[in-house]
């Protein structure tokens, strides 16, 4: 895929509201919807330009969809114009198997919910609500009951990192295409001292590069573009003793036959995200405003926004990224960066590699 032209992901933040009161919601969602999201033909609007783009995924997020009553509209209309749409639901008495149901009657192509620890104690102290953890459990049930493809994110942060192994354990019973694992950005409820070290960051790299050679499910990292970094160079080791190698991700087609991005995702590059109220974000969790489609096409602001197009030139990325020989294939989370530093080009403060020219000059 052309980055600079078109965008692998689409995400849309429905709305920021939400009765969970996640401990690391970038979001900060709050119960009640906002006056200015957008409406329903607004929202149609967007999918036409999706459509018109030809972006391979179109996700809903939040806050929780659910709490918008034209959700399955919106999910049926996308459906209707050939988007393949993937949802992200609170797990609330919202998420009922009806609702779920409906969903894949509308035409859902994956719904994606969030398991952050392999017991009630720690997944609800995550959520701030309890009783999450079951409800999520149902709800993984009742999509594998109706057929519909499920994935699962976890975000990794000191609070759960000691219950990796556990996790997988509970992961390996589910029926599910996809584990997303998203590394923390202190940004909305993040806080900084839930971020793991560099080094922790290397050590569950290995764990998941390892899992992944023995589960039915693929696994993707979110905000850990070095993950990248790290099979590239596995997988040069393995080859050189002429054993099983270890894959780069990109493009293999799931169970629910959306494909795996190619390599070089980042924020704005591959990578849009449109705000409840229409404003368009190189990421979720990188809060610079290139636009708003309320008032400029999607397309333009992703094709020519300055803010989009330094993002997608890895020669405005700075310190040891911006000299790193695996550049093209990751470049540092642009949005810790920019939540540790203030600047969206520096050095991924969380990758402990040193690329061969800083080595050289030591």
């Amino acid at each position: 895929m052309d980055f600079n032209k078109t965008p692998f992901i689409v995400i849309w933040e429905v709305t920021q509201a939400c009765d969970l009161a996640c401990l690391h919601c970038r979001a900060c969602a709050q119960p009640l919807r906002a006056p200015m999201e957008l409406s329903t033909e607004e929202g149609k609007g967007l999918i036409d330009q999706v459509a018109r783009m030809s972006a391979p995924l179109f996700v809903l997020t939040g806050g929780d969809p659910l709490k918008r009553p034209d959700i399955y509209d919106l999910v049926a209309y996308g459906t209707r114009r050939g988007v393949r749409t993937s949802m992200t639901p609170s797990a609330t008495p919202l998420l009922t198997h009806a609702a779920i149901a409906r969903l894949q009657h509308c035409g859902l192509a994956r719904l994606a919910v969030s398991l952050d620890g392999s017991s009630p104690e720690i997944h609800d102290a995550f959520r701030g609500v309890s009783g999450s953890y079951e409800l999520t459990l149902d709800a993984i049930r009742s999509a594998g009951n109706l057929g519909l493809p499920i994935q699962i994110n976890t975000t990794i942060t000191r609070r759960n990192l000691a219950d990796f192994e556990n996790m997988v354990s509970l992961l390996k019973t589910f029926d599910m295409v996809l584990w997303s694992v998203f590394f923390l950005v202190p940004t909305g409820r993040g806080q900084l001292r839930d971020l793991v070290r560099a080094e922790e960051f290397e050590e569950v790299f290995a764990k998941l590069a390892e899992i992944s050679q023995n589960v039915s499910f693929d696994i993707k990292t979110t905000e850990a573009q070095h993950y990248r970094r790290y099979l590239a160079q596995k997988r040069a080791v393995l080859r050189r003793s002429s054993e099983v190698e270890v894959p780069l991700p990109g493009g293999r087609p799931l169970g629910d036959g959306i494909g795996r991005a190619p390599r070089g995702l980042n924020d704005g590059k591959g990578l849009v995200f449109i705000s409840h109220q229409g404003e368009v974000f190189p990421s979720g969790f990188l809060p610079l405003s290139a636009g708003n489609i309320r008032r400029q096409p999607l397309a333009d602001i992703y094709r020519d926004a300055p803010l989009f197009k330094q993002l997608r030139d890895t020669s405005n990325l700075k310190g040891k990224c911006g000299v790193c020989e695996f550049r093209e294939i990751c470049g540092g989370s642009r949005s810790r960066a920019y939540a540790l530093t203030g600047d969206a080009f520096a050095a991924d403060p969380s990758c402990v590699y040193q690329p061969r020219m800083v080595q050289a000059c030591a």
